[in-house]
């Protein structure tokens, strides 16, 4: 891109002129093109082009539903580089499931791709028909993919992965906000500022300005974040050590009969390790876990039937502590009819008192419960045909020696503004002082699935201003303060431990706590009434306002 605002406006007409497959490709490209920022890669420079492309291809459009197409080319392309890795799930039993990879990668994206169409059919129904791309429509954009973000994050019981806002999680000081928004602020923000080079192709007199404006909108985000951070000091629990145990058991392993006791058995090894320095007589030893945590599923059992099961983990228990494990549950139905199965967290106690479980309520379609399960039930890839039976809700746990806590079983934890319980009040019980992730992404191998989740669950810690521990069977285990900065951690595809403090959380509730998702919904509103209202576009040709004839003219 050369010669000032000339090139781009040739480069835009180019773009313009796009028909066909070649139009269809290059939305699709761009979709691919912005998938390149998300974890692991986080290439965010490559949202603008991605952006400002998509821009000048529903500006281009004289109606709306030619930009539903180039919206869903889009969308498709992100989906599908995105979340290219669910497929990996599908090869842990692939005499079964392998017919579904093509199927489940298409279709997923097939379906994802609906939001950004709508996004797109949005900012071609706000924007002045006909008129050449200026700074208003990066923000109508931001608004649009916003708002249609937040819409995927409930509807079918909702699927808020890949945010845009998630982009930033490599830089500590740039999820700061999420603490006054979230992060569908951050995602408004991240859209229309890689939205706003797309004006440097309008006909204004200074064309430079909203990419100058977003630029610099950014620095003082990265600024406020830095300061907020400068300040912030990680506090430790006093007399809590948590062990986090990761063990890596490939999916195909974990649920073999002839292999379930020994990973038990390895677990509970690793429980029980020497801390480091205590057996160097030079080196003072870490002192010893007063608390243990397991992932998901971690015992390969229905634990609540296992008494000989729970009398051996009590060996991993540490005196005047607990262990946290995931396993299932099973429950006779009141109605007498087939027993509920329930992926659950338990508290076992030194004594093998089972103190507290959890149940997740939050299930993974296809994963753990299918819609339609008597026609549709082949399609579960888990153990079993059967449906888990969803838990109450979020819940707030107290277990001895541990400060209240949030259980968050595997997926649960990327959704915004939905890991605590919603009462308040004097009978809301006592406030969560922080967050436990636990979790099994071995479904989904070395792939960028688990660096997606992990940056999707230190979100939830900045946005609620809660410390969130996550351990998971193949990674990434970690422990995060209430700013997001990871404490410890333990890489994906690796076994051992992680041995940490429990940090404080921020005392005074953030304003996300206190308002949830509405403030950024208010935001992009307001976004969307300033981009109408932004002056500078050209007059629109005639017959443009009633959606005929050719966009305006270079």
């Amino acid at each position: 891109m050369t010669g000032g605002p000339a090139g781009f406006r040739r480069l835009h007409d180019r773009v313009r002129d796009l028909t066909g497959w070649r139009r269809r490709g290059l939305a699709a490209g761009l979709g691919v093109l912005a998938a390149g920022a998300l974890p692991p890669l986080h290439l965010v420079f490559l949202l603008v082009p991605a952006f400002a492309g998509l821009l000048w291809l529903i500006a281009g459009r004289p109606r709306r539903r030619h930009a539903f197409a180039d919206g869903w080319w889009f969308g498709a392309g992100h989906a599908a580089a995105g979340t290219f890795w669910i497929s990996h799930s599908l090869t842990i039993d692939l005499a079964r499931h392998g017919w579904l990879i093509p199927v489940a990668v298409v279709g997923f994206a097939a379906v994802l791709g609906l939001f950004p169409a709508l996004a797109a059919v949005l900012v071609h129904r706000l924007r002045p028909a006909g008129a050449p791309p200026g700074g208003g429509d990066a923000l109508l954009l931001g608004a649009a993919w916003t708002a249609t973000e937040w819409l995927r994050g409930w509807v079918f019981t909702g699927f808020p992965w890949n945010l845009m806002g998630t982009v930033w999680t490599f830089a500590d000081a740039m999820v700061q906000p999420a603490a006054v928004f979230g992060v569908y602020g951050l995602s408004l923000v991240t859209v229309a500022a890689a939205a706003a080079p797309a004006a440097l192709a309008g006909s204004g007199r200074r064309p430079w300005l909203a990419a100058a404006v977003a630029a610099a909108f950014l620095t003082g985000v990265w600024g406020g974040g830095a300061w907020r951070l400068s300040g912030a000091e990680t506090a430790f629990a006093p007399g809590v050590r948590l062990r986090l145990v990761q063990p890596n058991i490939a999916q195909a392993d974990k649920w073999r009969p002839g292999l379930r006791a020994g990973h038990v058995a390895r677990q509970i090894e690793m429980s029980l390790a020497r801390p480091p320095g205590a057996a160097d007589p030079a080196r003072a030893p870490a002192p010893g876990p007063t608390h243990v945590i397991w992932a998901e599923t971690a015992v390969p059992y229905v634990l609540g039937r296992e008494p000989v099961l729970v009398r051996a983990l009590t060996h991993a228990t540490p005196a005047g502590g607990a262990l946290l494990a995931g396993s299932l549950r099973v429950a006779e139905a009141p109605d007498g009819g087939p027993p509920r199965v329930y992926n659950s967290l338990y508290a076992v106690e030194p004594s093998g008192r089972i103190a507290e479980t959890y149940d997740k309520h939050h299930l993974v379609p296809f994963g753990e419960y299918v819609p339609f399960q008597e026609w549709l039930g082949f399609l579960k890839i888990t153990q079993g045909r059967g449906n888990f039976t969803p838990g109450p809700g979020p819940r707030v746990l107290e277990v001895k020696g541990l400060p209240p806590f949030a259980p968050l079983i595997c997926y649960e934890a990327i959704f915004p503004h939905a890991v605590l319980p919603g009462a308040a009040g004097p009978d809301a019980g006592p406030r969560a002082r922080w967050l436990l992730n636990i979790t099994n992404d071995a479904w989904f191998g070395v792939t960028p699935g688990p660096y997606q989740h992990f940056a999707a669950a230190r979100l939830r810690a900045v946005e609620e201003g809660l410390p969130l521990v996550r351990v998971a069977n193949t990674g990434i285990s970690a422990v995060i303060d209430p700013w997001g900065r990871t404490v410890a951690a333990l890489g994906l595809d690796r076994a051992g431990t992680v041995d940490a403090g429990l940090p404080e959380p921020i005392e005074s509730r953030t304003l996300f706590a206190r308002v949830g998702n509405g403030l950024a919904l208010v935001l992009a509103a307001l976004a969307a009434v300033l981009g109408r209202m932004i002056p500078g576009r050209a007059q629109a040709p005639p017959g443009a306002a009633a959606g005929a004839g050719r966009p305006w003219p270079p």
